[in-house]
């Protein structure tokens, strides 16, 4: 019999369950497929910095911000294989429970280092209470980053997450300052002067702590997603969105508006700009 060494390798409980995680994440979805839909299926990539930029901005030129289910009486679960069925075989979007949701498996399943937080969103007055958004923090190149594909008009890339420094970005400029004792404010500069957009706190969440929440934006008369049928896309160089009530394309400075006048208006834009139809 071979008299080989036998070598235990330890590794933290929070490393392995994360090993754990990429593991089924890997084994579970389809990568290819899934980069195939945000339209990049024939690069590479690792855990780094460029990777992550590349594929965020990708996502949101791929996959709208939507939330026809919830006008549709569709119920939404908070469930990654259901995720990846609806935005990656079905084509569509989603809200920021199933897009940041399912975003972060792929990047663990690329092998970024990755937790999902939840956000509390500025709704002009105040902000709303907690797991009121999900985003997600990631590690790229030991350092890290805001990403959030799941809130509309927001970055077309990641921000640094360092406090005070204004970043430039394709859809304005951002920075990140602390708010209270162990939160974060996420705020936009814009020509009046500067927009908060949601407050977090570094705190690692699971995608079911944000249940009862999710359960609330599709159901209570009090959610603004109960209010209007939305879609809304990032473009190269725009936006498309599209209400019950009108069709805006903004390109550069530009801004075009078309009323929607009826269910069949909508349902025409919404195959006609997004490739989405109810069946």
């Amino acid at each position: 019999m071979l008299n080989a060494p036998f070598v235990i390798v330890k590794f933290s409980a929070r490393r392995a369950l994360e090993l754990f995680h990429a593991y089924n994440v890997v084994r579970k979805m389809d990568v290819e497929k899934y980069l195939r839909r945000i339209g990049i299926g024939d690069e590479k990539f690792a855990a780094n910095e460029e990777s992550l930029r590349r594929l965020h901005r990708a996502h949101l030129l791929s996959v709208p911000f939507e939330n026809l289910d919830i006008h549709w009486k569709r119920r939404i679960v908070l469930d990654t294989t259901e995720f990846y069925k609806k935005i990656v075989d079905d084509e569509r979007g989603g809200f920021c429970y199933e897009l940041n949701g399912l975003f972060n498996e792929l990047l663990a399943a690329i092998g970024f280092k990755t937790r999902l937080i939840s956000a509390r969103v500025f709704n002009g007055t105040t902000y709303g209470p907690e797991f009121d958004h999900a985003a997600i923090v990631v590690d790229g190149d030991g350092e890290e980053f805001l990403a959030d594909v799941g809130f509309g008009a927001f970055t077309a890339e990641p921000l640094r997450f360092e406090l005070g420094t204004e970043q430039s970005d394709p859809c304005g400029t951002f920075f990140i300052r602390k708010f209270a004792d162990d939160g974060f404010e996420v705020v936009q500069k814009t020509d009046g002067g500067k927009k908060p957009q949601y407050l977090f706190r570094d705190i690692e969440r699971d995608l079911s702590d944000f249940a009862a929440m999710c359960d609330f934006q599709q159901t209570s008369p009090e959610s603004h997603f109960t209010q209007n049928k939305l879609c809304s896309i990032l473009t190269e160089n725009g936006r498309k969105t599209l209400t019950d009530k009108k069709f805006i394309v903004t390109v550069g400075d530009e801004r075009s508006e078309m009323p929607v006048d009826s269910e069949e208006e909508f349902q025409a834009i919404l195959m006609g700009a997004f490739n989405i139809s109810r069946s």
